[in-house]
């Protein structure tokens, strides 16, 4: 495995099995290393920047990457889901969560040997558990947000957040952008500003400015998740400190993933934000950039398990 530059803000890593990760590396290299793992279809732009400086401010390395299949990251072929399979929770994946959680494991491994404090939102900390499971040598801390277990029980989608799995956007730039600010009106936080509007629109266009794909890498990453396996014994087992995040006003995954993740790995903290929706918006970052920190310094205190 292999890092070298891509750019002269991004480098590409080589993390095996024909598997490339495009990553912007940030802060001190030898402070801690922070890796955020972003949600279905969204490139790294989407961990945005002020609060990548503001864990950087805190002394951390930061490393925010493209998964499989977004952004500059290696594109695969393949089927995604359709409609009826999206309502029938039913798909033939690609690939599953666990090579998803072992392309990031690459990444950690070739950049700090000493292992990473792995951060997930939504689609991402489905694999950042998976990291954790599959790999605790290099997960020092695991922080899921708006994630689950795995269960087929809880986090389950609202039903009236299904439509927007199914709703087409349009075609032109201009409008994909308005109709994703409009999407995270629906799907996300209570208090939402237009700041956080225009943040959709500059992280937007500059991810369409990024994307080498063809649009149909987001199809087999959903079914990746359909396929998600139970990790709630696999979780039991971890005993790196953990906190898991997540807003009562989420319908995506709705608040009982949260719960059953935290229940599921022990002495987990719970952290629920009562109007924080399926989203990061600003005024939720102090709570959740203030979690990571504890988190990470629990386990640079050696404490595995949630202090009292």
């Amino acid at each position: 495995m292999r890092a070298a530059r891509a750019g002269s803000a991004e480098r590409v890593c080589d993390v095996g099995r024909g598997i490339r990760l495009a990553y912007e590396d940030l802060g001190e290299p030898d402070a801690p290393l922070v890796l955020l793992v972003m949600g279905l279809g969204l490139d790294l732009c989407w961990w945005r920047d002020d609060f990548c400086a503001d864990l950087v401010a805190r002394g951390f390395r930061v490393v925010r990457f493209d998964n499989r299949d977004v952004g500059r990251s290696t594109h695969l072929s393949g089927p995604g889901v359709s409609a009826l399979g999206f309502l029938r929770r039913r798909a033939a994946p690609t690939y599953t969560l666990g090579d998803m959680a072992d392309d990031a494991a690459g990444l950690v491994a070739a950049l700090d040997p000493a292992g990473a404090h792995v951060v997930g939102v939504s689609l991402g900390s489905f694999v950042a558990q998976e990291i954790a499971i599959r790999h605790p040598d290099l997960t020092r801390s695991l922080v899921s947000i708006m994630g689950r277990p795995g269960d087929g029980r809880t986090g389950k989608v609202s039903r009236r957040m299904i439509p927007e799995f199914l709703r087409r956007g349009p075609s032109d730039p201009a409008g994909a952008v308005e109709h994703l600010v409009r999407s995270f009106h629906r799907i996300g936080s209570r208090g939402r500003t237009e700041e956080d509007d225009e943040d959709v629109r500059v992280v937007m266009r500059r991810s369409m400015a990024r994307e080498e794909g063809d649009g149909t890498g987001s199809g087999r990453q959903l079914a990746a998740i359909l396929a998600e396996r139970d990790r709630t014994a696999d979780l039991g087992r971890l005993t790196m400190p953990a906190l898991v995040v997540h807003g009562l006003h989420d319908r995506v995954v709705l608040p009982s993933g949260g719960r059953a993740t935290a229940a599921a790995i022990g002495g987990a903290e719970l952290l629920e934000l009562p109007d924080m929706g399926h989203d990061l918006a600003r005024w939720t970052w102090p709570a959740v950039l203030d979690g990571i920190e504890r988190t990470a310094r629990r386990a640079a205190r050696g404490v595995s398990r949630a202090c009292p």
